[in-house]
């Protein structure tokens, strides 16, 4: 038997009916999709990271160990910020118009509404960012070939995995954003702590990884940053970060530890 929290107790006694999750989830689709900021920002980070790579392949095609790979992923260390403003957005939206009341009311169970809009908002982001990854991938291969360096797509190491691997980051930080937008439900708050997480702390942090011996475990603390964790994970390097298997599992941990807190809060919390 469920047992219901006194904010969940409530919304259930003045809802006549439940959506079921299948319709949870066309819900959190739609709301997701009639934003106008969730196109400008799957645009912006479109033109951002295609642009970014063909820059960086014009630039640096000749350059000796520079590979196409490292030019169609590298833009991810701005687009994440845009990926994590996206979730909390997702989220803040409905607090400040008062929407995220009906949400509860349609579906009282806040653990179900909490595990839809991540499902959507995940799935857009890996989604979106495959396909953008995909055409950075096809605008700088010109370029190499003038250098004599092809797209190596025979070697997945080399192309498919690290793509694969971006476009799962992205669809993390979006989730970062989504988790801090139920736990701050402010929209100012949560970009804050987002922005802050993924890109002001490992540059603070960074600062001080080379300080000297006691202060090694700042730079473990550097490579299990989010963002530290996903350069990790899309092109691994044995004297640089940690092994692919660690990257991956502090990606879930930071995840997890995010749903779980957002959970937390909604379970006690009324909207």
């Amino acid at each position: 038997m469920t047992t219901l929290t006194a904010p969940e107790r409530t919304t259930r006694a003045a809802s006549p009916y439940r959506l079921t999750f299948p319709r949870l989830l066309r819900s959190e689709w739609i709301k997701l999709s009639t934003l106008r900021s969730t196109w400008w920002a799957i645009g912006i980070s479109a033109l951002l990271t295609i642009g970014i790579a063909v820059i960086a392949a014009a630039s640096l095609s000749e350059a000796q160990g520079f590979e196409p790979i490292q030019a169609v992923v590298s833009p991810i260390q701005f687009t994440m910020l845009l990926a994590g403003i996206l979730g909390v957005i997702s989220v803040t939206g409905e607090y400040s118009t008062g929407m995220i009341r009906s949400t509860f009311a349609a579906q009282p169970v806040r653990g179900a509404v909490l595990a839809a809009k991540a499902t959507v908002i995940a799935i857009v982001l890996f989604l979106s960012s495959l396909i953008i990854f995909f055409a950075a991938a096809i605008a700088v291969t010109p370029f190499f070939l003038d250098s004599g360096i092809p797209f190596a797509w025979d070697d997945p190491a080399k192309s498919t995995l690290p793509i694969l691997a971006a476009s799962i980051s992205m669809a993390v930080f979006a989730l970062i954003g989504v988790a801090f937008g139920f736990l701050l439900r402010s929209g100012a708050g949560a970009i804050a702590a987002t922005v802050g997480l993924l890109f002001v702390l490992p540059l603070i942090a960074s600062l001080f990884a080379g300080a000297g011996p006691g202060w090694e475990w700042i730079a473990d603390v550097v490579n299990h940053l989010p963002m530290s964790a996903a350069q990790s994970a899309i092109l691994p390097q044995e004297d640089f970060g940690i092994p692919v298997v660690e990257a991956y599992v502090t990606l879930t941990a930071w995840v997890a530890a995010g749903m779980l807190a957002a959970w937390a809060v909604l379970r006690t919390r009324d909207a």
